[in-house]
């Protein structure tokens, strides 16, 4: 489904690369969560598959085909992206937000409409009560929603996330996070997530992707990475959601619990 070949950035003519030789596949209907420090490459890496960004070496597949054979500009269009920022146009209503893209795309009004009240619905937005709303209107959490409308509605099978719950507090965060994931299951998405937030990771992710400086270091579902850290970058990274937890079990249950001696055999 998305086949990174090779793929290698730079910003200084070579001297010093942002991504470095990233070889990833992930497969259809899989999210992949990309984790990483910043400034380990993780956005670019995203970036290059959208041709945000162009690689200065590798190859980019979606679907068997090099993107460098699609128009940007198309090959945008159908792939959904959601990112922290949110990015809504302030002066359009969540209608005309939502709307964005298949407007660009020319399909019919009400093709347009029928798609942009599917997609609200999606994310608990019924467009009766909230399609003339202006962003400033919402709060951050709906806001939020209604960038992920915005990147359903033209019906991708390719979504690509960056950071896109970090701005929310954490309640908010862990609602949009578990509503999320059953959308994508339910819809069959391919999704790359980019987080810097391990537990977030662990929580949403069939695989995880660890990067740091421009390179993978390990690819794995989130048990693996848990019990097999080969490398001493994720185990650090893997450390702490595990003492999180454990600490929060001793909160809970000051005895010994199961869930704590589960998590202190992972090491």
């Amino acid at each position: 489904m998305i086949e990174l070949r090779g793929v290698s950035k730079s910003y200084d003519q070579g001297a010093t690369f942002a991504v470095g030789g990233v070889s990833l596949e992930v497969a259809r209907g899989e999210l992949l969560g990309l984790i990483g420090a910043s400034g380990c490459g993780k956005t670019t890496t995203l970036k290059m598959i959208n041709r945000l960004e162009e690689p200065d070496e590798g190859q980019v597949l979606l679907h068997g085909r090099d993107v460098t054979a699609s128009d940007p500009q198309a090959l945008r269009r159908n792939i959904g992206y959601v990112f922290q920022g949110i990015g809504l146009f302030p002066h359009y209503s969540v209608m005309e937000n939502v709307a964005a893209v298949p407007r660009l795309l020319r399909w019919s009004q009400a093709r347009t409409r029928q798609r942009c009240n599917e997609a609200l619905a999606l994310v608990g937005l019924p467009a009766g009560e909230y399609g003339d709303r202006n962003p400033a209107q919402l709060s951050g959490g709906q806001q939020q929603r209604v960038g992920v409308a915005r990147a359903l509605a033209a019906a991708p099978d390719i979504m690509l996330m960056d950071e896109p719950f970090g701005a929310l507090d954490p309640v908010t965060r862990g609602q949009l996070r578990d509503e999320f994931r059953s959308i994508q299951q339910k819809l069959g998405l391919t999704v790359i997530l980019v987080t810097h937030d391990m537990m977030e990771a662990l929580l949403l992710a069939d695989r995880i992707a660890v990067m740091k400086q421009g390179k993978v270091l390990q690819v794995g579902a989130p048990r693996q990475l848990l019990e097999s850290p080969e490398h001493e970058y994720v185990s650090e990274m893997v450390e702490m959601p595990r003492q999180e937890a454990i600490r929060l079990d001793r909160l809970i249950q000051p005895e010994a619990s199961p869930l704590r001696h589960s998590l202190a055999t992972i090491r």
